[in-house]
């Protein structure tokens, strides 16, 4: 049992704090907003994102649950780095720095105040309105953690997600949707680009929570318990209202907003709110994510967080997984891919084409592939009479020396009797969506190679020209690993547009190779790829040992 803390009469102010927020939430609901907010949305690029992040994890065939839960977190990458964070807005005249100079009512849009801001290098004056309506933010696309949370959780609304709007006392405000694919309502910052990381705020940002409240548009209820490990404390400082005044105003609230419902649907949401209420005293009492290591607040002016005193402990800190698992390469596509190379450059040394005509050659299909990708991903397919500056005779020459590449790329190719030829899917989209960023890599690599080999001959036909057999479809683990954009087996899927990071690597790391066959291979070569980022980052010295367990 929990002490009650004595509090003072509470007189309506509670509800007073929270009655906006039901309004708001209720803008989300509007078929003009929802519609206007899909329309900013590269859905079929977030889809072919989505696809391709559970085809890593091995999940080729996944359920409409995992889609939709897949799709819900490209969008809020993408949604991360589509919004803009401002602390003090440039000067609309100058575009230098401006400092505060004090606050004037907004009248437009229902904004709650205009932020009023003088240049320091000219004499102009730039107004910053702080916006309400979800509408006028999918235009403006800045702000701060009110705009985020309330432009975001449109989003969520417009692509049908069951979505609420969380109000944190303390000063912040986030997302909250729930996913069918883990059957319970999930975390999400748009500010930090974070998610299900509930222990964030207590943890990271060092926040002395005191009320969280999730408001949607069937009600309100207060989810506190979700966000900490230290309810004691917390409940210290439960200190405007009453528990059970509290209890009281959120099921009024709470039943106003579920009058005209069904009984049906009703009873469907107390069957939830149940369900959750006993996961919320789960989660009380869980030590799972405890002593998980968070990082302090990134979004804003670091002054600015300093002075919330929300930037954490450890500057150095991110979402790590410090005892990373064990996980599953799904890179057997890599392996096809580097071998898919050999029979065209075979047919190109029998053929007797020069060193220059072959690079020309493998361009000419990187033209192609560039093509083929610009498609859309569920159709995808190019016709090379539709590519400019190819050869079409050279094509259907090499042809067939392209099978086994093509086949690596899930693609299949038909030529026609009047010399078109067409490239298309010959199995799931997603396949080719994984495969075609590492076959730039290696065509990039391989015409690279090519150039620098003082003959083109048969005999050069091997390493580093030709990369066969590398070994696939092991089990990975590491020292640590950066979520979600830097897990262990990223350092094994060819292509430099994702990479493994160790967030602790200046201090040393490592990473582990387990062969699928548990077998002994004699290791001929192999390879260090650098990612696209931070050349900083890149190691300077490394050791290899291999092992037979």
């Amino acid at each position: 049992m929990y002490q009650q803390y004595a509090v003072p009469e509470d007189n309506g102010a509670f509800e007073q704090r929270v009655r906006p927020y039901v309004n708001q939430v209720l803008l989300y609901e509007t078929a003009v907003r929802q519609e206007a907010a899909r329309k900013t949305v590269p859905v079929e690029q977030l889809e072919e994102k989505a696809l391709v992040s559970l085809a890593k994890e091995g999940n080729l065939t996944p359920s409409k649950n995992e889609q939709d839960h897949a799709f819900l977190l490209q969008l809020l990458f993408w949604f991360k780095q589509s919004f803009r964070w401002v602390n003090e807005p440039p000067c609309d005249g100058c575009g230098k720095k401006t400092i505060s100079v004090g606050m004037d009512v907004a009248l437009l849009h229902q904004g709650s105040r205009v932020e009023v801001y003088r240049c320091n290098s000219c004499p102009a004056e730039t107004r910053f309105p702080r916006y309400n309506d979800p509408l006028k933010l999918l235009e403006t696309r800045r702000g701060r953690c009110g705009e985020w949370a309330n432009c975001f959780t449109l989003y969520c609304r417009a692509f049908g997600y069951e979505s609420r709007l969380i109000l944190d006392f303390t000063d912040h405000v986030w997302t909250e949707c729930f996913s069918e694919s883990l059957g319970r309502w999930m975390h999400l910052d748009p500010c930090e680009g974070v998610y299900d990381k509930p222990l964030l705020y207590e943890s990271g940002w060092n926040k002395k929570l005191n009320y969280v409240l999730a408001i949607g548009k069937d009600g309100v209820c207060d989810v506190t318990k979700r966000y900490t490990r230290k309810w004691h404390e917390v409940l210290s400082r439960r200190n405007i209202i009453a528990e059970p005044a509290l209890s009281s105003v959120l099921a009024n609230i709470t039943k106003e907003c579920r009058r005209g419902f069904t009984s049906q649907v009703r009873s469907a949401l107390e069957d939830r709110d149940e369900k959750e209420r006993q996961q919320l005293e789960r989660d009380l009492l869980s030590t799972d994510d405890a002593s998980a290591s968070l990082p302090g607040r990134r979004s804003g002016d670091k002054e600015w967080r300093k002075s919330r005193m929300e930037d954490g402990s450890d500057e150095s800190c991110s979402l790590t997984g410090s005892s990373c698992p064990l996980r599953q390469c799904v890179d057997e596509h890599v392996t096809k891919i580097y071998n898919g190379f050999c029979p065209i450059l075979s047919q190109l040394v029998d053929e007797g084409f020069p060193k220059s005509r072959a690079v020309e050659v493998l361009e000419i299909l990187k033209e192609i592939l560039i093509n083929l990708k610009k498609s859309p991903f569920k159709t995808r397919r190019v016709s090379i009479d539709s590519v400019p500056n190819i050869s079409q005779s050279v094509v259907q020459q090499l042809l067939p020396s392209f099978t086994e590449l093509l086949s690596a790329l899930s693609l299949s190719s038909k030529a026609d009797t009047d010399g078109r030829v067409d490239i298309y899917l010959a199995g799931p989209p997603v396949k080719t969506s994984m495969a075609l960023p590492v076959t730039f890599h290696a065509l990039d690599v391989t015409i690279r190679n090519l150039k620098s080999c003082e003959n083109f001959v048969k005999d050069s036909l091997c390493l580093p020209l030709l990369k066969l057999n590398r070994i696939h479809s092991g089990v990975v683990r590491a020292s640590g690993e950066e979520i979600p954009f830097g897990i262990a087996t990223s350092a094994f899927d060819g292509t430099r547009m994702s990479k493994w990071e160790e967030p602790n690597g200046a201090e040393g790391c490592w990473i582990m190779y387990k062969v699928s066959d548990n077998q002994m291979h004699e290791l001929v070569a192999y390879e260090l790829m650098s990612a696209n980022d931070a050349p900083e980052r890149d190691p300077m010295d490394w050791y290899i040992h291999a092992l037979h367990l």
